[in-house]
């Protein structure tokens, strides 16, 4: 298991607008926090790990199969191959476990 605080963690921009950090992951599950600034946007995707949230603050609009908002003290369970994308109504900190782990997101 790896895992960093959220001030050790390596801030990924991408894309602009939104900052991700890796904070613990195993081969089965992975929890990352990010961080989006208001109308940053997360395109339309989707990937085979089950995607579990809780909004820390703010309010974002989920976009695709199965469209919903969700603010702050709010969770939320996207299935795996799902796709769906975000939309930061205002600024936005979230935290989310992906399981199994995302290996494109294993940036220590």
């Amino acid at each position: 298991m790896k895992q960093k605080n959220l001030e050790e963690a390596k801030a990924v921009e991408n894309p602009p607008g939104v900052i991700r950090k890796t904070l613990a992951y195993n081969n089965e599950a992975m929890l990352c926090h990010f961080t989006l600034k208001k109308g940053a946007k997360i395109p339309l995707h989707n990937h085979p790990p089950v995607q579990i949230g809780y909004v820390v603050s703010g309010h974002a609009r989920f976009l695709g199969d199965n469209e919903f908002e969700a603010k702050a003290g709010e969770a939320y369970c996207i299935e795996a191959g799902v796709t769906h994308g975000t939309e930061a109504l205002e600024d936005t900190i979230y935290v989310e476990v992906f399981s199994p782990s995302r290996e494109e997101y294993e940036d220590f």
